[in-house]
Order: C-alpha cells, then sequence, then structure tokens
C-alpha cells in the first residue's frame, strides 16, 4: 500500500486520512478528493494534504477509498472508472448498504472490490470496520484493506451475506450506546444529581466497562462474566438488573438490532444487492 486517495473529505474521510498520518503513512502519498471548496481547505491545512480532482487522485491510487454519501457513489465511480491505471488500485467502499455487486457494476471489469461498515469511534481512532471482499478481491486486496483500517481501529471479515447483521451490531451500535448513555443520564438528574456530574459519571463508566470488555491482558472477557462480578446476591445492582429484566431489555435489544438489520438489507436491495 503506498498511494491513497480517499474519494470524499467528510468526517469519515478525514479521520482515516488522520489516522494514516498519525500511523506514519507520508503525507505526500495520500491524496484527498472533495468539492466542497472550504471543507477541502480545512482537510488540506489540518492533515498537510493536497487536494486533488477526481480523476487525477484515482488514476494515481493503489488504493482507492470510496467515502462519500451512498447517493453519491455511482456518480462518482462514473467519474473516475475510465482512468484507472493497470494495475487497477484496489477499491475499498465505505458507503453504507452498497452491495459489491453494484460498485463492480460501475468499475471496470475485474476490480478488487472489498465493502466495509466502519463506524463512528473510527474519528478517536477506535472503530470496528467489517470487511467483506467482492469476487475479484483476494487475499492481498484484504489484507490491503485491513492494513488501510488499522489504522483507525480493528477489522473483522464476514461473507458478504452478513453485512447487514454487522450493520446492525457495529455499524449502528454507537447509538444504541449513546441512548443507554443518555436514559442513564437523565436518571441520574431525577434522583437530584447535577447534570455536569451525571454526565461524567455515566460517560466515564461506559468508557470504562468497554475498557473492560476489549481488556488484551487476559483476552476479551463474555460480558456476563464482567456483570456477575458486579452484581452481589441481594444487592444494589441486583435489584437494578432484575428492573431491567422485567421491563425486556434483552427482547428490546434483539427487536431493535433485528429492524435495523431488515433496514439495512433493504436498502442494499435498491442497488441491486
Amino acid at each position: 500500500m503506498t498511494t491513497v486517495a480517499v474519494l470524499g473529505g467528510g468526517r469519515i474521510g478525514e479521520a482515516l486520512l488522520g489516522g494514516l498520518v498519525a500511523a506514519g503513512h507520508d503525507p505526500a502519498d495520500l491524496l484527498v478528493v472533495e468539492r466542497d471548496a472550504a471543507r477541502a481547505d480545512d482537510v488540506a491545512a489540518r492533515l498537510g494534504l493536497e487536494v486533488f480532482g477526481a480523476a487525477e487522485a484515482a488514476r494515481r491510487a493503489d488504493v482507492l477509498v470510496v467515502a462519500v454519501k451512498p447517493q453519491d457513489v455511482a456518480g462518482m465511480l462514473g467519474e473516475v472508472a475510465d482512468v484507472l491505471a493497470d494495475p487497477r488500485p484496489v477499491v475499498v467502499s465505505l458507503a453504507a448498504g452498497i452491495p459489491t455487486a453494484a460498485l463492480e457494476r460501475w468499475l471496470p471489469a475485474g476490480t478488487a472490490v472489498v465493502r466495509v461498515m466502519p463506524n463512528t469511534p473510527m474519528l478517536v481512532g477506535r472503530a470496528m470496520c467489517v470487511l467483506s471482499p467482492g469476487s475479484h478481491a483476494d487475499e492481498t486486496a484484504l489484507a490491503t484493506a485491513e492494513t488501510l483500517l488499522g489504522a483507525v481501529g480493528q477489522t473483522a471479515r464476514v461473507p458478504e451475506s452478513q453485512q447487514d447483521a454487522a450493520t446492525a451490531l457495529s455499524g449502528s451500535g454507537p447509538a444504541y450506546v449513546f441512548l443507554v448513555a443518555e436514559a442513564m443520564i437523565e436518571a441520574g438528574v431525577a434522583l437530584g444529581l447535577p447534570r455536569p456530574v451525571a454526565t461524567q459519571l455515566v460517560s466515564a463508566t461506559v468508557d470504562g466497562a468497554g475498557g473492560l470488555l476489549t481488556d488484551d491482558t487476559a483476552g476479551p472477557a463474555h460480558p456476563a462474566l464482567l456483570r456477575e462480578a458486579v452484581t452481589s446476591p441481594g444487592g444494589t445492582t441486583a435489584a437494578a438488573l432484575r428492573v431491567l429484566e422485567a421491563h425486556g431489555l434483552r427482547a428490546a435489544f434483539a427487536d431493535a438490532v433485528e429492524a435495523c438489520r431488515d433496514t439495512s438489507r433493504a436498502l442494499g436491495s435498491t442497488y441491486g444487492g
């Protein structure tokens, strides 16, 4: 992986470029395409990069990252398809919901495509990126995508048939955590805590609990074991958990994740996936 061109300098595109710079990638080999002039200037100034037109960036790229909104992907790839030089770049798509079959239709035959579902913790270098290969993406293409995305977090491979389920867990997952945190903060305020104090307590608790889940010293722990370690028989935590279970917390999450999966599947079908 040498020259990386990112089509789209929005929050996710900038986060990826920033992670690559922080990981030691030469800024001279990072190309950004962003049509909003003010946004392009901001990204270039913050990261020390040069902004290119789509065709020129694609012509130079060894890895071409698609980081525009889903509705803009077909048009953007239409602009660059005719200029992709041999050997063609690996195309890594961060566009939600668009299947590899659609991406391959918009690109020259035989182009290696890797579909990725990232999530917003990429903005702080703690992304969970789920990768699926297209029909022409071999092990080298997948490894290239993993190296690229390793600069901003973790990666996992799944068959493309599981992308909608992965979207329901990790792609949309941060929103579930934020909603739980919001509910906890409001509960704390209702108990009389000042809002800033409740926010600090909950934010630090969520961050610390996540750290326990991903602690590498002894390997990731099962959440049930971590929950049991906090829950004394007949204690305060047990009382709280009993109420959450009575209100159907597990069933609510199961239904929510299934609804997200189904919506993702329906969106993908509009592109012929």
